[in-house]
């Protein structure tokens, strides 16, 4: 097959960070896809209705001449987040979900939830309306080893909470593991999961052989070979349980090059001809569609775009920018390794 068109797709977790990185960054994810699930995490985080509704216009000032992009906005979840200011902002359309990041997990996420319990109100009345939680889902306990903290996350927090509320929506954001993949195949309506691009592609040794690859650096870290493995199977598989969020997460290069690297590859410029690589590696195609636009749009409850994406196969490999500069620095696109000979037709 030498091209493809698609329903033009979604990104179901994506970091668009704030000011001249968001000036910068905006319009890679703005070319190719339709909406996002636009994460909370800034500095200070978006908490409140109020915080949201001046990112989103923030967000859209931002926006190219020409772009038709939506952002759907998320709060991040304190444990002095307010159940009726949850309630009002999903209310008017403007919140698409809340985002529990275990305090200390990723990026700004030291304002996050330390005790479960103290959310449960605000976890009782997003249950009651049918507003999805979206989770970091691994936990921070310093005795866990960072290879283990999702599926330890998956048996200590994320079983006994739906057990607790089972009607509660929840997305397991950028799952990496098979127990990750078997979890959420079994979820029922409730639950859905998101992959990413990179985990796809890379596995840790990736990351860690002949030198440690910073822009290979991400949380969750990427595993073993068996782990991608899975992920490739549920995404191609066409299962509705999992669709695409990238976690695409930029961070300037003397960042990223650093004794304390910051975590996140960013992968909104290139990631439809990755995906479309990946997928015909696997014999799947036919099946990106409903990764990349269908069945996220069928998790949020919310219609597929009508309009397309077409992709096109190249006998030359295709040439992506090695960096998307900005007036916060230069951001180092994600490299996959090999030649891809997709890409998308403007």
């Amino acid at each position: 097959m030498q091209e493809i068109t698609i329903r033009r797709p979604d990104d179901w977790h994506l970091h668009l960070r704030d000011g001249a990185m968001l000036q910068g960054i905006l319009p890679e994810s703005a070319r190719d896809f339709a909406r996002a699930i636009v994460m909370p995490n800034l500095v200070p985080p978006v908490v409140t209705g109020a915080d949201a509704a001046a990112y989103r216009d923030r967000i859209l000032r931002a926006l190219p001449e020409g772009a038709t992009f939506e952002p759907l906005m998320t709060l991040y979840l304190t444990e002095g987040t307010d159940p009726a200011d949850v309630a009002a902002a999903a209310a008017s359309g403007l919140v698409k979900a809340v985002k529990l990041y275990p305090a200390g997990a990723t990026t700004n996420s030291h304002g996050g939830v330390r005790d479960l319990d103290k959310v449960m109100p605000v976890l009782e009345r997003m249950a009651a309306i049918g507003l999805p939680l979206c989770t970091h889902g691994e936990v921070t306990d310093p005795e866990v080893d960072i290879f283990d903290r999702e599926a330890v996350f998956i048996d200590t927090v994320l079983s006994p909470l739906r057990a607790r509320l089972p009607e509660l929506r929840v997305v397991m954001e950028h799952i990496t593991t098979e127990e990750g993949a078997a979890y959420a195949l079994e979820g029922g309506d409730t639950l859905g999961a998101t992959i990413t691009t990179h985990h796809l592609i890379i596995n840790r040794n990736h990351l860690l052989v002949g030198g440690i690859k910073p822009h290979y650096y991400c949380l969750p870290v990427a595993k073993r070979e068996a782990h991608r493995l899975a992920l490739r199977r549920a995404a191609t598989s066409g299962d509705g349980h999992f669709f695409l969020g990238t976690d695409s997460a930029p961070h300037v290069d003397a960042l990223k090059e650093h004794a304390c690297g910051c975590a996140g590859c960013f992968t909104a410029t290139n990631t439809m001809p990755l995906l479309a690589h990946v997928f015909e590696e696997e014999g799947a195609l036919d099946r990106l569609e409903a990764f990349a636009s269908l069945n996220g749009p069928a998790f949020y409850r919310l219609p597929a775009n009508e309009t397309r994406l077409r992709l096109v196969k190249s006998a030359a490999p295709h040439a992506f920018p090695e960096k998307i500069l900005t007036e916060a620095g230069p951001v180092t696109v994600f490299n996959p390794g090999f030649p891809v000979h997709w890409h998308v037709e403007s």
